[in-house]
């Protein structure tokens, strides 16, 4: 397209003069070809971009359909196993460790260091459906991880507690077959000797002279020999704190030192000591403690029978000893 040509008549020189544009002139017309230029570049770029897709957009619009729905099946996964996980946490906290006597795990505890791996994790991603499966795959991560830690921690702790329960008195020092009566429960009882009242610190149990009386417990003998008032009296120290004493015996079969387990003879029963006929003396103690024996029985007696030697534990107040 040919440039305008003005000319201007003068009456001077009865003729036509050209007339060209000042340098201002020049200058707004420049950039007013320039704004229009890009205006209709503009609106060309925004048609194309916006209502013509190319091949390549095309395709990469549908692997982008393809991603988000994958991430969207991710997140949903997520939510399942973190419910699962969840459930998995309040069985850990409120069943297992109760069950071990452990303490549980505090949410700060399973969680520690997560704000700092969420902020290291794909640094890059700025769409909210990555940052949210992120964050729920960094929870999780998390969850499994201290988990695991608990689960190795209450695996530890059941085997001690099977050690523990191998050593807690469990059991009767003399067979429910060999006994005659209950003669004496814990507590306050009337001295046979004295005929004053008096707390009677552990069970005793009438039965003829010879009767075996039997290791309530793993433990280690600390004490097997005479002991002026108890008479013939073995002492075993159980560890976790439990100690068990076994008094007026006729025959002891054990030496200091020596390891037994639940259920060795460790001796007869008998008459020794200050004692008014044949019985044993048991006393379960625990921190030095003494403690109701009657409360230490649950390995070998049926319930029924176990309800039994309570009432005889609680009617019996003739003390032996």
């Amino acid at each position: 397209m040919s440039k305008k040509t003005f000319y201007k008549y003068n009456p001077a020189t009865d003729s036509y003069e050209r007339v060209y544009p000042s340098a201002k002139e020049r200058w707004w017309a420049v950039v007013r070809q320039f704004i229009i230029g890009i205006l209709i570049g503009g609106a060309i770029f925004f048609v194309v971009y916006y209502f013509v897709d190319f091949p390549r957009e095309k395709e990469l619009k549908q692997e982008n359909a393809q991603l988000r729905a994958k991430y969207e099946v991710l997140g949903r996964q997520a939510d399942d196993q973190m419910a699962v996980m969840e459930d998995i946490i309040n069985r850990d906290n409120n069943f297992y460790r109760v069950m071990l006597q452990a303490k549980p795990i505090s949410n700060a505890q399973r969680f520690a260091g997560l704000d700092r791996q969420r902020n290291d994790t794909f640094p890059l991603a700025d769409d909210e459906l990555v940052k949210s499966v992120v964050s729920k795959l960094d929870v999780l991560d998390h969850q499994l991880y201290s988990q695991t830690k608990s689960f190795d921690f209450l695996r530890q702790e059941a085997l001690n507690q099977q050690d523990r329960l191998d050593h807690i008195p469990a059991i009767q020092p003399v067979s429910e077959s060999k006994l005659r009566q209950m003669a004496s429960g814990y507590g306050v009882r009337i001295d046979p000797v004295y005929g004053t009242r008096k707390f009677h610190e552990g069970m005793d149990f009438s039965a003829p002279i010879g009767t075996p009386v039997y290791a309530t417990g793993n433990g280690r003998v600390t004490e097997a020999g005479w002991q002026s008032a108890y008479g013939n009296t073995v002492e075993i120290d159980h560890g976790f704190n439990y100690m068990t004493r076994y008094a007026h015996m006729s025959r002891i079969n054990v030496k200091p030192g020596q390891y037994v387990k639940r259920g060795d003879k460790i001796g007869e029963v008998g008459n020794t000591g200050k004692s008014t006929g044949p019985h044993l003396h048991y006393e379960v103690r625990l921190f030095d403690v003494p403690q109701n024996p009657v409360n230490y029985y649950f390995y070998d007696l049926t319930p029924e029978q176990y309800d039994e030697m309570i009432r005889q534990a609680d009617n019996a107040g003739h003390v032996m000893d």
